[in-house]
C-alpha cells in the first residue's frame, strides 16, 4: 500500500514537471519566432531632411569710409525626402525649396535666391543596380522676381522677369536609372515630355513661348545625374545635373540646370554653406537686351542655424 501511494505521488510530481517544462519550451519558442520576426523586418521607409537658416545684418552712421547705411539679408533652405524600396519596387520623394532677401538703404529689397523643385521617382529593378523607372518634376518658384537696370539719369529701374509659380517647368519621362551606389543616380530617358508653363501672356517671350500662348509643349531626351558624399572628413557635397535636348527645336542646343551644395557642421546647430547653380536655355532672354542667350550663375555663401531631422 505504501509503494503505490508512493508511486502515485511520483507519477503526479513527475506529470507537474513535465507540465511546467512545456509551458517553458512552447514559451521559449514563441520568444524566439518573436525575436526572428522583429530582427528580419526591413525597413521600407526612409525619411529625412535640413534646414538652413542663414542672416547678415550691417548698419553704419557717420562713417567717413563709406557704405550702406542699413544692409540685412536672409536666406533659407529646406530639404525633405521619402525613398521607400521593398522588394523590386523603389518609390523616391524629393523636395527642395530654397527662398532669400535682400534689404539695402540704396537698393532696397531684392531677391537672392528662390527656387522650389520637387521630384517624384518609381522604379522596378531589372538588376541590382538598375530600375525601370517613371519620373515627374516640378520646377517653379515662390515670389515675382525683376531684373534691375539705370536710365540714362542714373536712376534705378526694374522691369517684371517673373512670377509666383511663373515661368512652371513640369517634366515626365519614362527610362532607366543606373545606381552603383546608394550616394549615386543617373536617370536616363530617350523619351520625355516637357512642359513650360508661364501664366502672364506678357512674359512668355522670355520663355520662348509663342504669342498669344501661355504653355510650351516640348519632347526630347532627359539626363539627371544626382550625387551625394563626403568631401574629407568635414564637408558634404551634394550636386544635381539635369540636361534636355528638345527634338522639335534645336537638339543640339542642350538645357542645363546644375545646383552644387557643399556644407560643413560647425557645431551642433551652426552650419557652414556654400551652393553654387547654374541654368542654361537657349529660349530664355538675357537680362541684357543687347546679349543673346548666356548661362545663368548663383552663388550664396553663409555661416548660420542648421537642423537635420532625424533619418527613420
Amino acid at each position: 500500500m505504501k509503494f503505490l501511494v508512493a508511486l502515485h505521488l511520483f507519477l503526479g510530481i513527475s506529470m507537474v514537471s513535465f507540465s511546467q517544462d512545456a509551458e517553458i519550451v512552447d514559451l521559449k519558442k514563441e520568444t524566439e519566432s518573436i525575436k526572428i520576426v522583429v530582427d528580419t523586418t526591413n525597413k521600407t521607409w526612409k525619411l529625412g531632411g535640413k534646414f538652413n537658416l542663414n542672416v547678415n545684418q550691417g548698419a553704419q552712421s557717420n562713417w567717413s569710409a563709406g557704405g550702406e547705411e542699413f544692409s540685412f539679408s536672409l536666406n533659407t533652405y529646406l530639404n525633405l525626402f521619402a525613398f521607400y524600396k521593398k522588394n523590386k519596387h523603389a518609390w523616391d520623394n524629393n523636395l527642395d525649396l530654397a527662398f532669400g532677401l535682400v534689404q539695402t538703404t540704396s537698393l532696397g529689397r531684392r531677391k537672392s535666391s528662390d527656387r522650389i523643385d520637387y521630384t517624384n521617382k518609381y522604379g522596378y529593378a531589372l538588376s541590382k543596380k538598375i530600375n525601370l523607372t517613371s519620373l515627374a518634376n516640378l520646377r517653379t518658384q515662390f515670389a515675382n522676381g525683376y531684373s534691375y537696370a539705370k536710365t540714362s539719369l542714373g536712376a534705378d529701374t526694374s522691369s517684371l522677369t517673373s512670377k509666383t509659380f511663373t515661368p512652371a517647368y513640369v517634366l515626365f519621362s519614362q527610362g532607366f536609372d543606373f545606381k552603383p551606389k546608394e550616394n549615386i543616380s543617373l536617370f536616363c530617358s530617350p523619351i520625355t515630355s516637357r512642359l513650360i508653363i508661364v501664366s502672364d501672356k506678357k512674359l512668355g517671350a522670355l520663355y520662348g513661348i509663342d504669342s498669344g500662348k501661355i504653355v510650351s509643349s516640348q519632347l526630347g531626351a532627359y539626363f539627371s545625374g544626382n550625387y551625394t558624399g563626403k568631401i574629407g572628413k568635414t564637408f558634404m557635397y551634394k550636386t544635381k545635373l539635369d540636361l534636355f535636348s528638345n527634338y522639335k527645336k534645336n537638339p543640339g542646343n542642350i538645357d542645363i540646370f546644375w545646383t552644387n551644395a557643399i556644407s560643413a557642421k560647425i557645431t551642433k546647430f551652426i552650419n557652414f554653406t556654400f551652393n553654387v547653380d547654374m541654368i542654361y536655355d537657349n529660349d530664355i532672354k538675357n537680362i541684357d537686351p543687347k546679349k543673346g542667350p548666356a548661362p545663368q550663375w548663383q552663388q550664396l555663401m553663409g555661416i548660420g542655424f542648421a537642423y537635420n531631422f532625424k533619418k527613420k
